[in-house]
C-alpha cells in the first residue's frame, strides 16, 4: 500500500529525517516509535503533505505522492490525527467532524459529509447529536473527536499521532482497542506514532524505531523490544517502559 524509499527532510543545515525506507502492507498496524526529536512527526508531516521531502520517494497505492498538497493527499485516502486536538469551538462536535468529511470522502457534498460524520462519530462512541458542544469534552473525548475527524475523510491509511497522550490507564486501553477495531471492522491500515510502548506493543503487527532521524530497528514487537540498539536509545529516558514492553511482547 505504502512504499517509502530513501526519505530525507532537511531544514537548512539540519537533517531531521535521513534516508528512511519502509513499507506498509494493506490491513496492518505499524508502530512508529523513537525518542522526542527522532523524526516521527516529520515523517507524518511529509506523508500528509504538510512538508515536502528534500529527497526520496513516497508511493501510495502505486502513485507518487511526494510534494502533493494536503487536500490532494486526503482525497487519495490518507487521513491523520494530531497530538494536540484543536477543534473549532464555535462549531458543534458534529459540525467539526462533518467539516473534515467535506474535504475528504464527502468530495464537497454536504450530504455525503454529514453521512460520513454520522458514521465516524458512531464508530468512536461519541454522540451524533448535532447540537452537542465541544467544550464539554475531556481529554479522552477530544482524542475521540480527533479520530472521528480523521475517519470522516474516508481514509485507506490512517496516521494516528500519539492517540494515548493525556489519558489514564483505562482510557489508554480503550483507545488502543479502538484503533484495533478500526483496522478489523473498517479495513483501514494504520501507522501509529506513540510513546506509551507497553500499550502499543500489544496492538501493532510490526514496529519501526527512529533515532536522530534514522531507522535503527524494524520488525515484530518481540524482536524490536529486545534489540540492543533500541534498549540503548531508551536507557535513561524510558528504560522502565522499554523493559515492560519487552516483557509484554514476549508473552
Amino acid at each position: 500500500m505504502l512504499v517509502v524509499e530513501g526519505l530525507v527532510k532537511r531544514f537548512g543545515g539540519f537533517t531531521a529525517v535521513n534516508q528512511v525506507s519502509f513499507r506498509v502492507e494493506q490491513g496492518e498496524i505499524l508502530g512508529l516509535i523513537g525518542p522526542n526529536g527522532s523524526g516521527k512527526s516529520t515523517i507524518f508531516n511529509m506523508l500528509s503533505g504538510t512538508f515536502a521531502p528534500s529527497a526520496g520517494s513516497m508511493q501510495f497505492d502505486g502513485t507518487e505522492i511526494s510534494g502533493l498538497a494536503p487536500h490532494r493527499i486526503i482525497n487519495r485516502g490518507i487521513g491523520r490525527t494530531f497530538q494536540i486536538p484543536r477543534p473549532f469551538h464555535r462549531l458543534t462536535m458534529f459540525e467539526n467532524v462533518a467539516l473534515a468529511g467535506y474535504f475528504g470522502q464527502g468530495k464537497h457534498s454536504r450530504i455525503k459529509a454529514e453521512e460520513a460524520a454520522e458514521r465516524a462519530l458512531g464508530m468512536v462512541g461519541l454522540t451524533t447529536d448535532r447540537h452537542a458542544l465541544v467544550d464539554g469534552l475531556g481529554a479522552a473525548g477530544l482524542k475521540k473527536l480527533e479520530l472521528a475527524k480523521a475517519l470522516a475523510t474516508g481514509p485507506k491509511l490512517l496516521l494516528a499521532d500519539e492517540s494515548l497522550g493525556g489519558l489514564d490507564e483505562n482510557e489508554m486501553d480503550q483507545a488502543a482497542d479502538m484503533l484495533r477495531k478500526i483496522r478489523d471492522e473498517l479495513g483501514i491500515t494504520i501507522i501509529w506514532v506513540e510513546h506509551i510502548m507497553g500499550v502499543l506493543m500489544r496492538v501493532v503487527d510490526r514496529v519501526m524505531v527512529l533515532d536522530h532521524g534514522e531507522k535503527i530497528s524494524e520488525g515484530l514487537p518481540s524482536q524490536v523490544s529486545s534489540d540492543p540498539r533500541v534498549v540503548e536509545v531508551y536507557l535513561g529516558t524510558d528504560a522502565v517502559a522499554t523493559q515492560a514492553a519487552a516483557a509484554e511482547a514476549r508473552r
